[in-house]
């Protein structure tokens, strides 16, 4: 065991190979997956925002919008769920189910269309939903009626009768032995199971194991249907500890280390139950030092989530998030190139596509992406760029689509976004600049008020002579060093007197003008 420990630890000569390091504090927990000392994966999850995604609600249905084709359910959060009528399968409505079609039913049973989901789904009604997609910014979550439930190596599918195989699953030798497997499971009437991927190799004993596991958890779902009233949660997708070991606990995993001694018999426990000889692998982490410190993993993730991001062969990467779309720029940067600058311009770009394939990942990023790349002229290089793409996309879990590089040099790409961005729940907009990420230039303020200067002061020309004006120190700054002849003229021909007091409290856009005399403000 020790020499286990000094191995995992680095006290021994280092060792290649994948680990995920988990921290666990009293407001978030936080894995790191690393490959080969790199940061590949990277998840968060606090105590007051726990991801709801996955998770199976039984809700109301509050109101339904024709033109949207779509009713929006109360779940029991602040916004409404939103619910597609082509995500409404009856099959999970409390009554009415055995006289619906279902896919696999009974075709001579009449088939439903979206005319028909209003008269199934009244207001009022209550429905069993499984949210796709969590709380994104003003928008509720995103549910559907088509239930699933997943394990370690299936993926229940109780209100559908289909089976079926993970596409990422290529060879066909194995898929003929993951469908005889399939078959002899004894899966219930109407209900269906998919293999994930990581089912890929595995005995038959794990999925029958598995499918026991899912069928007792499914049978606790339909009790609190019955007991719980409308809205509640009657399952919990389980925490980000319970996931790592159901997700990311793989062959290809050769330690997992972590840093709270209760996680660890939790996940110890867990294992045992797939498997007794992985549950070695995980190993309490208890050296003084932090273990993201210990590891390196803090350090790769303020490198990761910096706007630009260096690419090793000296260029670079700048990623601009905005609510709708993500754009990304790749730069030559200091990687100029002796003698062949296409050569120098293709190794750019493929770097470009290894690291923002990973930094898709790391930062949760989802929706529309687009990459301006290093203009091309081979066409062969820009296939090459393209097929890296989708080669590197493979192994995220969240649903990409990526097009071929346009005429204007630009990568348009999709990313399945389920949740907000690990940005987005890290970040909250800076309270100096609103989110803009600029404030206006001392110039800029000076221009603005001088203008407000004229119009107050002949609003008050008649009455008030001496006024006093307050704003931020760097404004001042530029009044007193370049435009202090503009505010004479203005003195001039009003007729008045200009006080000016800086205060470092007052923004750079804000600044106030008042009567010297009272020191009441003067509006417009």
């Amino acid at each position: 065991m020790i020499e286990k420990v000094k191995r995992i630890f680095g006290m021994a000569p280092k060792q290649t190979g994948n680990k995920l390091i988990i921290n666990c504090e009293k407001l978030e927990r936080r894995v790191a997956l690393l490959e080969n000392g790199q940061l590949e994966e990277y998840n968060i999850e606090r105590e007051t925002d726990r991801n709801i995604v996955g998770s199976i609600f039984k809700g109301r249905v509050k109101n339904i919008e024709h033109g949207l084709k779509a009713m929006f359910v109360d779940i029991g959060f602040e916004k409404n769920a939103f619910l597609h009528f082509w995500d409404a399968l009856p099959a999970a409505l409390d009554s009415g189910i055995e006289e619906v079609d279902r896919p696999g039913g009974d075709k001579n049973k009449k088939r439903i269309t979206a005319k028909d989901i209003p008269n199934i789904y009244p207001v009022g009604s209550e429905v069993l939903v499984y949210v796709t997609k969590g709380p994104i910014s003003t928008k509720g979550p995103r549910i559907t009626t088509n239930i699933s439930l997943a394990g370690r190596y299936l993926v229940l599918m109780p209100y559908s009768p289909q089976s079926g195989i993970s596409r990422k699953i290529e060879s066909p030798k194995e898929r003929d032995r993951l469908r005889k497997i399939l078959k002899k499971l004894d899966v219930p009437e109407n209900m269906g199971v998919i293999v994930r991927t990581v089912g890929e190799g595995q005995r038959e004993r794990y999925f029958i194991r598995d499918l026991s596991l899912l069928l007792e958890q499914w049978t606790q779902i339909e009790e609190a249907m019955k007991q719980k009233p409308a809205p509640s949660c009657v399952f919990r997708e389980p925490d980000l500890i319970d996931r790592t070991v159901r997700d990311f606990l793989t062959d290809e995993i050769e330690a997992v280390i972590c840093d709270d001694a209760a996680a660890v018999k939790r996940m110890t426990e867990l294992i045992g139950h797939i498997s007794r000889r992985s549950s070695n692998r995980v190993t309490h982490y208890s050296e003084p030092a932090p273990i993201f410190e210990r590891f390196g993993v803090q350090k790769q993730i303020d490198d990761a989530f910096h706007r630009q991001v260096w690419l090793k062969c000296g260029g670079y990467i700048v990623i601009d998030e905005t609510e709708a779309l993500i754009a990304i720029d790749v730069n030559t940067g200091r990687n100029k190139g002796a003698k062949d600058v296409e050569r120098t311009i293709l190794q750019t770009n493929l770097e470009a596509v290894d690291e923002i394939a990973r930094q898709l990942r790391l930062r949760n990023i989802g929706g529309l992406i687009i990459g301006d790349f290093i203009d091309m002229k081979s066409r062969r290089d820009q296939q090459m760029v393209y097929a890296r793409m989708k080669e590197r996309l493979k192994r995220d879990k969240a649903k990409s689509h990526v097009l071929p590089i346009s005429q204007l040099g630009l990568m348009e790409m999709t990313r399945q976004r389920a949740q907000e961005s690990l940005s987005g729940s890290i970040y909250e907009n800076c309270p100096y600049c609103k989110g803009r990420g600029a404030v206006k230039s001392a110039m800029t303020m000076s221009v603005e008020l001088q203008r407000t200067l004229h119009a107050v002061m002949r609003k008050y020309q008649d009455t008030i002579h001496d006024i006093k004006v307050t704003i931020n120190p760097e404004v001042l700054k530029r009044l007193r060093t370049e435009d202090e002849e503009l505010l004479v003229e203005i003195e001039r021909k009003y007729a008045g007197r200009l006080t000016f007091r800086s205060d470092p409290a007052y923004h750079q856009e804000q600044f106030l003008i008042a009567d010297a005399a009272n020191g009441a403000e003067l509006k417009l």
